[in-house]
């Protein structure tokens, strides 16, 4: 299964709010990670639609997360940008071909059905263990106890032009 990059943006976005006192528009969200705004708008209207982030209007706008990041889960993240779809979905192979089974012998999922989902449940389970909080504490962890109040000075930073979600 392969993740679309708009996770790794949305992802990196909620621990950076993790840090925020106020809303941050989505320019300096952007500019903080090198991409697009127009890309991570995308991705931060995704998350908005999912209830994790909340968008204020106005002269003093932007996101904020919705509740606390022990309570945003890495899979609603993932969820809310990619889907819930799962990785792997069953076309009934067994079905097809000179050897076919016929219908009314697969009245149960396969063994390589269940073996695919058994592995997405247990990687759902994974990141659904994982919170938001969690993220920014390894951050702290990783790069230092500074890192995540020196993002938040960063983001308090007054910038010119920047405005609204």
């Amino acid at each position: 299964m392969k993740l679309s990059g708009g996770v790794e943006w949305a992802l990196h976005c909620c621990v950076v709010l993790t840090t925020a006192t106020e809303p941050v528009p989505a320019a300096r969200l952007a500019e903080l990670h090198d991409v697009s705004a127009s890309y991570l708008a995308k991705q931060l209207q995704a998350l908005s639609r999912a209830g994790l982030v909340q968008s204020v209007q106005g002269k003093a706008g932007g996101y904020v997360l919705t509740r606390a990041p022990a309570r945003i889960s890495v899979l609603d993240v993932v969820t809310a940008v990619d889907g819930a779809t799962p990785a792997f979905v069953c076309t009934e192979i067994r079905q097809r071909g000179p050897l076919a089974a016929p219908p009314e012998a697969c009245t149960r999922p396969c063994a390589i059905t269940r073996a695919m989902s058994a592995a997405d449940a247990a990687w759902r389970a994974a990141l659904a263990a994982i919170s938001v909080a969690d993220l920014a504490a390894d951050v702290n962890a990783d790069y230092g106890p500074a890192t995540m109040s020196t993002i938040a000075r960063w983001l308090a930073t007054p910038q010119d032009g920047a405005s609204g979600a």
